[in-house]
């Protein structure tokens, strides 16, 4: 592997920097976007639970503490119900707004380092084509004063050539897997972002459920 990264030149040391940086945010996209930690099975259930027994006025402000940080669905459950404990009579309209607004921090979150990634898998090709460019003016470079391609330096040329193809190779052993997995983790979280959707608005429909009957 050394006498590859030696044979390819220094323009592959911008692609071994993209490669490490591209893996360690695909390994953090993996332990960040795991369901547990976004959906778990039955948070929505004992939220639920939790408003039809009528316990909220005695949920400890700690509980509510540990729910929003259990999870983002629980960071946006716990919005809810802390306005509901605090605010027994907030309007329709108030819970729905700061569900809203919490759905957009959490979405913020799970496409954190996706614009990384996919900048990777832009760039990599081109950094390829960069090292392929060099590669092509040192073979040039190498026939400088020669008449005809051939003449010159056989080492030098060996050398550009093998600068080029090396370059053009490694960049898309680098651009290929992180656009795969661009692409893989956009479409879990939008996927993610339609069962929050729809987790809260069951939720408020609800809560608005519970203020019907108690109104009756």
């Amino acid at each position: 592997m050394l006498s590859l990264i030696q044979a390819a030149g220094w323009p592959i040391w911008p692609l071994i920097a993209c490669s490490i940086l591209a893996l360690a945010l695909i390994v953090e996209r993996f332990v960040s976007l795991r369901s547990s930690k976004i959906l778990p099975a039955h948070l929505l259930d004992e939220a639920i639970a939790v408003t039809q027994q009528g316990h909220l006025k005695d949920m400890d402000e700690q509980v509510l503490e540990q729910l929003a940080q259990s999870s983002t669905l629980g960071t946006i459950l716990a919005q809810s119900l802390g306005t509901l404990k605090r605010t027994p009579a907030a309007s329709q309209e108030m819970l729905q707004e700061q569900m809203q607004t919490a759905g957009r921090a959490a979405a913020h979150g799970l496409e954190r380092y996706l614009g990384a990634l996919a900048t990777i898998a832009s760039a990599a090709p081109l950094l390829g084509l960069l090292g392929t460019v060099i590669g092509m003016i040192e073979i040039f470079g190498s026939q400088a004063g020669a008449g005809a391609v051939g003449t010159g330096n056989p080492a030098q040329l060996a050398h550009g050539i093998s600068v080029a193809l090396y370059n053009t190779a490694f960049g898309l052993m680098v651009a290929i897997p992180a656009l795969i997995f661009w692409r893989y983790f956009r479409a879990r979280v939008d996927s993610y972002l339609l069962q929050l959707e729809l987790a809260g608005e069951q939720f408020l429909n609800h809560i608005k459920h519970q203020r019907a009957l108690a109104q009756r």
